[in-house]
């Protein structure tokens, strides 16, 4: 009797007609005297098919099970709903981070706009105290309280050299490129 095989390749767990397995092989010979052997060591142990292929000596033919597509109808419609979601995920996702990158902007803005304000509050605050003014008419404006001497230094080192009659200092050559510019503005022009 041919026994089907499963889709693994092993046989069924249990064969018919038999409770279970014997430890111990017993060989029928053509004569009438029988011999017990003792089973095969671990070490030495064949297979199963080619246990029962040697116990029968006849050759059994194998069936192969048809193996499972790697990529089936399921898994094509899985990964097309996959992309299907990612592609309309993109757009929102996109909109968001952009919107999220000018609130950051616009906050900094901000920040930096009441640094200015509170600059400009503590400015204000300076030109309420009446000595700061008088410091900065005094300043900028020359100004002087009755009774005070102006004193103006300016500074005139030409005017200096010339009161004290020395003669003032050369001027500093000309750079390499305003006198290779000059020449070629002469060299431009055309003689009248």
């Amino acid at each position: 009797m041919t026994q089907r095989r499963m889709p693994s390749g092993q046989g069924p767990a249990r064969r018919p007609g038999r409770a279970s397995r014997p430890t111990q092989r017993v060989r029928v010979r053509d004569t009438a005297s029988t011999r017990v052997e003792p089973r095969a060591t671990a070490k030495a142990a064949r297979p199963v098919a080619a246990r029962r292929t040697a116990a029968t000596k006849s050759a059994v033919k194998r069936t192969v099970a048809p193996r499972p597509k790697a990529f089936t109808g399921r898994a094509a419609v899985l990964v097309g709903l996959l992309v299907a979601l990612v592609l309309a995920y993109t757009y929102p996702v996109r909109t968001y981070l952009a919107q999220e990158s000018q609130i950051a902007k616009m906050k900094a803005a901000q920040d930096a706009q009441r640094a200015v304000i509170a600059e400009k509050a503590q400015e204000v605050a300076k030109w309420q105290d009446p000595v700061y003014v008088g410091d900065q008419a005094r300043a900028r404006l020359f100004y002087v309280r009755p009774g005070e001497i102006p004193l103006i230094v300016l500074n005139d080192p030409e005017g200096a050299a010339r009161d004290a009659g020395k003669t003032p200092a050369a001027a500093p050559p000309d750079k390499w490129y305003d006198t290779l510019w000059s020449s070629v503005e002469a060299a431009n022009t055309e003689p009248k």
